[in-house]
């Protein structure tokens, strides 16, 4: 019974987590609407989440935020293209194609680590990887609404932003399965974010940074930004994984890009087709068959 109720509580805590992610394209959305700049939202969801995580680190375990010379290269190189980039992409995708579409595109970064896998890193691409990348293309196609001509070319961009945000997510997933062979999952993210506030920063506008930091109703959503999805998520995640095997973890993870899309339909109207959503399928489909044959999920040690 005590083991069960460990199991379901696990499984609780990474529902929650995927309900946080899932909140992402609202705070994207409501900011962005409110008229701040999409790379001054990201900037400061990168610099909230560091600074609470540095500070805390550095209060309850220092030691951890070590970094050699080589750390330090390989830290910025994981900000620029693992967080910068990543959410530069996630956040223009979000706007330019909408929540769900988005957050399912985000979710072909398996299958990008998986072909990185089978080209640069050496491991086979076996008969269900083979499979699970072709359920991903043929998602991918389905939810770009290919089939579509002029709906593609109208939202084209939005298309390429996601399938981006899957792109760099999934670098964000290979840099910080390196970074942990040294390093704590926290003091990777802490420097992660740091890295790639660092690199976001020159993007900003002084006068747009006072307005942010000055107006009440700004800074209030953009700390919750770092603090519920950038954080909650990672934290409610990782304690999930604690009682749970990450395989599992995965599937109910996948839950996260169905709940952006119904998020997404309740607060701003926004609708998938038919092809759309069967396309979603086959996305978290192939998702599930890789955790499956994996044994992990990819990032399972990262938090968004």
């Amino acid at each position: 019974m005590g083991e069960r109720r460990a199991l379901s509580g696990g499984y609780g805590l990474v529902l929650v987590a995927a309900t946080l992610w899932a909140t992402l394209g609202l705070f994207y959305k409501g900011l962005a609407a409110s008229g701040l700049p999409l790379l001054t939202i990201v900037f400061f969801r990168a610099s909230v989440a560091a600074v609470i995580l540095l500070l805390a680190l550095f209060w309850r375990d220092p030691r951890s935020l070590r970094l050699s010379w080589p750390d330090v290269g390989f830290f910025l190189l994981f900000g620029l293209v693992g967080v910068a980039a990543f959410y530069i992409v996630y956040i223009h995708a979000i706007q330019w194609a909408g929540m769900g579409v988005a957050a399912v595109l985000m979710y072909t970064a398996p299958a990008w680590v998986t072909l990185f896998g089978a080209l640069f890193l050496g491991e086979p691409l076996t008969r269900w990887r083979g499979l699970a990348l072709l359920l991903a293309v043929v998602g991918c196609a389905l939810v770009g609404r290919v089939h579509d001509l002029a709906g593609l070319r109208l939202n084209g961009p939005g298309i390429l932003a996601g399938l981006g945000a899957g792109l760099t997510y999934g670098l964000y997933t290979i840099f910080s399965k390196v970074a942990q062979r040294r390093h704590t999952p926290w003091a990777t993210l802490a420097w992660a974010l740091t890295a790639g506030a660092l690199f976001l920063l020159p993007l900003q506008s002084p006068a747009v940074l006072w307005s942010a930091v000055t107006t009440p109703s700004y800074l209030f959503w953009l700390v919750m930004l770092g603090i519920v999805p950038t954080l909650g998520g990672g934290l409610t995640f990782n304690l999930g994984l604690r009682r749970v095997p990450a395989s599992g973890a995965s599937v109910v993870a996948t839950l996260e890009p169905v709940i952006a899309a119904v998020l997404g339909w309740l607060v701003w109207g926004e609708r998938m087709d038919i092809f759309q959503m069967v396309g979603a399928g086959l996305i978290l489909g192939a998702v599930m068959l890789l955790t499956a044959v994996q044994g992990d999920r990819p990032g399972a040690e990262s938090t968004m």
